[in-house]
């Protein structure tokens, strides 16, 4: 298998995602940290394959002095040892009322300006912080849980990605949480005590071992505020899928597979015979879908649940794109990509 060619076609389709979701509400969705994550990243999940630091090294073609200057320097401050810069400078201003950009220098003098410059901008963008005035008067402020509770659409959104994290991953805990999400601590406390007061999530235990779980989670078609976490369920379903199969190690499809997935392609146009049979497909599947899952988990509800060492959770993923070529003024063709999802579990 010619890995390389694989990995750069996906790099190229993830980077597609990425634009389109950083345009995706009109807005420009701060990116400057985006590529030092993915490489931080890459690397946990390297070491947790089992490679050592060398071979890491070698597989992004550097030195190992380099490669442990570059980890070191994206992962922590040089003023507080042991957290990353974006951390650290959050933690900070989270401890004072109100904070100016000239005490943020000041305070992380031994990190580079530049650095905190991009960082105190991402952390604004992202909404975790508030920045008043202009030039050496400029203030910022960490949002608060008054902020949160002023601002209920925000925290519906993060409510139902914590959600989905909840219910494909958990039970968790809120430190294992904040390893799939990276939410601050006051956005975490307040969308987990609105998916506990709803019911959609429930807490076991006290203190920092307790764990929240999420038996079902449902995010209808046309819900306004459930789009993130549909498309991260939606792309987690796909990537769990294929990661699954590699480690099965099997390099093929069976008829009897199942894990694994087919995709089908249909060339069509108004008219055609079946045109209306294919357009449909996607709606036929959902129903299909819905109806399957309201059965077991009508069964479920009458016999109860066995313990989960006994039991095995099938994760089915449905999608359906149509693309539209259509020559625009320079007479180029023009992709017009229209897609429909539904998280469903």
């Amino acid at each position: 298998m010619n890995a390389t060619l694989l990995i750069d076609s996906i790099v190229r389709q993830t980077t597609v995602l990425i634009a389109q979701l950083a345009t995706a509400t009109g807005a420009r969705t701060p990116l400057a940290h985006t590529a030092n994550q993915v490489f931080l990243d890459l690397v946990a999940e390297l070491k947790d394959q089992g490679l050592g630091n060398k071979v890491i090294a070698d597989m992004f073609g550097i030195a190992l002095r380099t490669y442990h200057a570059k980890v070191q320097r994206l992962s922590e401050s040089k003023t507080f040892r042991g957290r990353s810069v974006s951390t650290a400078v959050l933690d900070y201003v989270q401890g004072k009322q109100s904070v100016s950009r000239a005490q943020v220098l000041n305070r992380f003098r031994q990190d580079d300006e530049r650095v905190l410059r991009g960082v105190l901008t991402d952390l604004v963008d992202s909404g975790l912080l508030f920045r008043s005035g202009r030039g050496d008067q400029t203030t910022y402020r960490a949002r608060t849980a008054e902020d949160v509770a002023d601002d209920g659409s925000v925290d519906e959104r993060i409510a139902q990605l914590l959600w989905v994290t909840i219910h494909r991953f958990g039970p968790l805990t809120r430190t294992a949480i904040a390893e799939h999400l990276h939410v601050e601590p006051t956005l975490l406390t307040s969308a987990l005590d609105r998916l506990e007061r709803d019911g959609r999530a429930s807490q076991l235990g006290t203190g920092p071992d307790a764990t929240y779980r999420a038996d079902d989670c449902v995010i209808p078609v046309g819900d306004e505020t459930g789009w993130e976490a549909s498309v991260f369920d939606h792309y987690q379903a796909v990537v769990t899928t294929i990661c699954a199969k590699l480690r099965s190690g099997s390099t093929r499809a069976r008829s009897e597979d199942m894990i694994g997935g087919s995709t089908y392609t249909y060339d069509v146009w108004p008219g055609h015979p079946h045109y209306a049979e294919v357009v449909d497909q996607l709606g036929h599947m959902r129903r299909a879908a819905v109806t399957l899952r309201e059965k077991v988990e009508a069964f479920n509800a009458q016999a109860g649940l066995p313990d989960e060492s006994n039991r095995q959770r099938i994760i089915s993923y449905v999608g359906q794109t149509v693309v539209h070529g259509d020559p625009d003024v320079d007479g180029a063709e023009t992709d017009e990509i229209l897609t429909e999802k539904e998280s469903e579990r």
